[in-house]
């Protein structure tokens, strides 16, 4: 299969380290000291699951670079969503469908903006991993998988094509009938522990099991289900408990990926983080204190760290 990675951090950079290393033709188009050491000196996956040393790697400092692929495994930042989508828009016209594995609930839309709904595909990625250093991508715990459907829940060609390159790959990979409540499960999750870890500058452990810093965690737990439902996700109450209950069972060393860009001095997603939840919270009328305190805590970081 051919596929280009838009993104090679630790989601791209990872699942098309796999890919690649299956035979797959990927190509990953990037920028900076990271993709030039894929470059000179190849990819390396420091990983729990198992290592890889992948060496030579495909790379491009651009999208409209590359003459054809079957799928785009997209996985920037949110905050350069359109730019990176507007360089697909040969790759789409040639057949290319964009796969989005995105933070946030409002991806596909925003690439769909760019180059046509119909050719995007909604997906998850959960994994902990990001880059450790130039050429090196760290990825921690037992847990690395992707989700990804047709919003009509119907098992594609395009869909099943990347299923079977993924299970090649040993990825663990599975089709979704309602991927809409898949994201947003995900985003139960990562919003407020990228928001709370985000706000303490450490890892989850100590902010679940302190009573105060927990109620702020479950609030915005309990606010981010009550966002989705009013816009009429397939979530229900019970998905509350299941998402505090899923946060308590991630290793006390995690960090979100906003905490370890927060501390790296570089830009966050909190726009479409718990920004995302305030704006759409708003739209509906629902309440939602604890992520308007987040999203107003961390705004000053937000384009990074602040100049003096």
């Amino acid at each position: 299969m051919k596929i280009a990675v838009m993104g090679p951090g630790g989601v791209g950079g990872y699942f098309g380290a796999r890919l690649a290393a299956a035979g797959n033709d990927v190509t990953f188009v990037g920028r900076g000291p990271h993709l030039e050491a894929m470059r000179t000196q190849g990819l390396k996956l420091d990983s729990e699951i198992g290592a890889l040393n992948l060496k030579p790697v495909k790379v491009a400092t651009a999208g409209n670079e590359l003459a054809a692929a079957d799928a785009v495994i997209f996985a920037v930042k949110l905050g350069d969503t359109e730019s990176a989508a507007a360089q697909l828009r040969g790759l789409v016209r040639t057949g290319a469908t964009v796969f989005s594995f995105q933070n946030g609930v409002e991806s596909c839309e925003r690439i769909g903006k760019v180059l046509g709904l119909d050719n995007v595909v909604a997906g998850v990625a959960r994994i902990n991993a990001q880059i450790a250093a130039p050429g090196v991508v760290k990825q921690g715990g037992k847990f690395a998988s992707l989700e990804f459907g047709e919003a009509d829940g119907k098992a594609s060609p395009r869909c099943q094509a990347l299923l079977a390159a993924c299970g090649e790959a040993g990825i663990a990979a599975t089709l979704s009938d309602d991927i809409k409540r898949s994201i947003w499960m995900k985003f139960v999750m990562l919003a407020p522990t990228a928001g709370m870890t985000a706000l303490t500058r450490g890892p989850i452990g100590p902010v679940r099991s302190d009573p105060d810093s927990r109620q702020l965690l479950e609030a915005a737990v309990r606010e981010t289900v009550a966002v989705g439902t009013a816009q009429g996700v397939n979530l229900k109450p019970a998905d509350v408990d299941a998402a505090i209950a899923a946060i308590d069972a991630v290793p006390a060393t995690m960090m979100a990926s906003m905490c370890h860009d927060l501390l790296a001095g570089k830009p966050l997603e909190i726009a479409g983080l718990s920004g995302a939840v305030v704006r759409l919270g708003q739209d509906k009328g629902v309440p939602v204190p604890t992520h308007t305190f987040l999203t107003q805590a961390l705004s000053l970081f937000a384009a990074g760290k602040p100049k003096v």
